[in-house]
């Protein structure tokens, strides 16, 4: 049915959640950074974080994916020539994990800020005056509750990312889409190829629903017995 053609949509949609996978990584670190940031009390920071997130909602992805492979490979090689280094080809894999996880960072910055919010501020007063440490506080208290509240935003942000690896395509990565389409265009069969790339992107996000609705149950497990 994909003549022969199986094997490649494999390694290629494997490419894919690759990319995903590391780009939620930066974006989860941006986002907590940019939400600690609009919290926080100093004008500057707060400044730089709705700069931030205000930049990312008003363009496009595309446009930043093309502007971070070529921009930023025209900007390290300018730098290059007057270090005397040889010319740097960036890779795309990583110029892709960059551009999604730096657009998704934004909109996660939104999402943890409001879980953050979400926790009433007695605790963490009550935990500072217990003793504890602001690190201590984040990580032991306001921290586990923060992710309850935000794993609605988190997942809804994954499920949009994954669909969104597949503009890492136009900077040549041979991802699942690149593949699918170079096996279309040598069998003529556009429709056959892109669906079984559909049926793949489908399969990891109902995958992935089913994943957060468990941790989703395993997150309210202490809600429930307090609510008792």
């Amino acid at each position: 049915m994909l003549h022969g053609y199986g094997p490649s949509l494999l390694e290629g949609a494997l490419l894919t959640l690759g990319v995903a996978l590391a780009s939620l990584l930066i974006a989860f670190g941006l986002g907590l950074a940019g939400a600690l940031a609009s919290l926080s009390r100093s004008r500057v920071l707060r400044t730089v974080a709705g700069t931030y997130t205000t930049v990312i909602r008003g363009v496009p992805d595309l446009v930043l994916m093309l502007l971070v492979f070529y921009g930023g490979q025209m900007a390290v090689n300018a730098m290059g020539e007057r270090l005397g280094w040889d010319y740097v080809d960036i890779d795309p894999f990583i110029a892709g994990v960059l551009t999604i996880g730096f657009v998704f960072g934004a909109y996660l910055a939104e999402v943890l800020r409001g879980a953050f919010l979400a926790v009433p501020s007695g605790q963490r007063e009550a935990a500072l005056a217990f003793g504890m440490t602001p690190g201590q506080v984040l990580r032991r208290v306001v921290g586990p509750q923060m992710l309850r509240h935000a794993l609605p935003g988190l997942s809804n942000n994954w499920l949009v990312m994954i669909k969104s690896t597949s503009i890492v395509s136009v900077i040549g990565l041979s991802d699942m889409m690149s593949r699918a389409g170079q096996a279309a265009g040598a069998t003529r069969e556009p429709f056959v190829f892109y669906l079984a790339a559909a049926g793949m992107y489908l399969l990891f996000t109902t995958v992935s629903e089913l994943g957060f609705a468990w941790l989703g149950r395993r997150l309210a497990v202490g809600v429930r017995q307090a609510s008792l």
